[in-house]
């Protein structure tokens, strides 16, 4: 069944202090050790335990989890990703399996599912730090890694679950630059009316490029609502659901009327498609290569300030709503934040309020009770 004992140099360790530790062999057939037991009875109890339980595998079980704690992680992945069923998104699955192509396997994939511990993990994530790789792009690579070891660990193929104990990497956002109202101006005249366009719904609904691409005159829902439904895919190159959400669902932002005016002037001048898009290509949507080659043309005729991107003009719809005392809550909303903290930690330092502000607007109202 096992057995028990103490590991300290006492004269008399039947009576000391120390915790009992006991040797045994799991399901798998690996001798292993636990310790941490605080008598005799609770390590007798421990392994009586770990016996009725290995009484109750079957042979050809223990077996089965024998030869799936052989297989190689990089041999597992190769039956797990086609099983991930949530995965349905193209950039989805594609960019997990440009994880295991481009880090986890080179750095872990040989190794076999039954040697992995949270050691070894914690190393893993040591290395992609080491190699300069974003936090952001961390968080995600081990966010794969680590349904991969959980799908493993409850198949059987380790006994002990080999990512418990490890701390997700922590994305921390850099400081955001926002560009200047006489820069954004200066962009909405030299840029060409499509990618005009397009950063107009940026800074003034907060959408993310991909939704600035998919603009549509048949969402304006009011005067002052405009309705975001989806996105044009970065690489699909066609109409997606929303990031964060799932085909179907949409959120409302607000609609300043500049910009129902901007918008109103395009489709006179230019027209929409049959769909209700303002914005087309050859293909039918405007993509983001088309995009990317606009960006290129107007960055180099109007060079941007240092940190400013495309992204920064949806950066200016949140300094403007937080600048101007709009509720961080609705903020996060209408950018279509996953949770209120992704908000918080990328534009807290847009925040009007400050410990300093914060005493002086206590004391007011403490002066009339004092």
């Amino acid at each position: 069944m096992g057995s028990f004992f103490k590991t300290c140099d006492c004269a008399k360790p039947t009576r000391c202090p120390h915790p009992y530790t006991i040797r045994f062999r799991d399901a798998l057939g690996k001798q292993r050790e636990e310790t941490g037991h605080t008598s005799q009875d609770a390590a007798i109890e421990r392994l009586t335990a770990l016996y009725a339980e290995r009484k109750k595998t079957s042979p050809s079980v223990a077996e089965a989890r024998r030869e799936l704690g052989q297989q190689t992680i990089e041999e597992y992945a190769k039956t797990w990703l086609p099983r991930q069923r949530k995965m349905t998104e193209y950039s989805t699955a594609q960019h997990v399996s440009s994880s295991f192509k481009v880090h986890i396997n080179p750095a872990l994939g040989s190794r076999k599912l039954n040697s992995v511990t949270p050691s070894v993990v914690e190393k893993f994530l040591d290395h992609l730090e080491a190699e300069g790789v974003g936090r952001g792009n961390q968080a995600n690579i081990y966010r794969a890694l680590k349904s991969l070891l959980r799908d493993a660990y409850e198949k059987g193929a380790m006994a002990d679950n080999p990512v418990q104990g490890v701390q997700d990497p922590e994305y921390v956002p850099k400081v955001v630059v926002i560009p200047t109202t006489d820069y954004i101006a200066k962009v909405l005249v030299k840029a060409d009316a499509l990618l005009a366009m397009e950063i107009t719904m940026m800074v003034g609904c907060g959408l993310r490029n991909g939704e600035a691409r998919a603009v549509n005159i048949n969402n304006v829902v009011a005067n002052d609502v405009y309705r975001v439904t989806e996105q044009i895919h970065s690489a699909l190159r066609k109409p997606a659901k929303l990031k964060h959400r799932k085909p179907g669902e949409f959120r409302e932002v607000p609609l300043p009327r500049t910009v129902r005016e901007a918008m109103e002037r395009f489709v006179e001048k230019h027209g929409v498609t049959d769909e209700g898009y303002l914005l087309s290509g050859p293909g039918g949507y405007y993509t983001e290569p088309m995009e990317r080659y606009r960006v290129e043309k107007l960055f180099h005729v109007l060079p941007p300030p240092e940190g400013v991107g495309m992204y920064s003009f949806r950066h200016f719809f949140a300094s403007n709503a937080l600048g101007n005392g709009i509720p961080i809550t609705d903020v996060a909303e209408w950018m279509g934040h996953k949770s209120i903290e992704e908000t918080y930690r990328t534009y807290r330092h847009l925040l009007p309020g400050s410990i300093t502000k914060a005493a002086a607007v206590l004391d007011e109202e403490l002066r009339l009770v004092a």
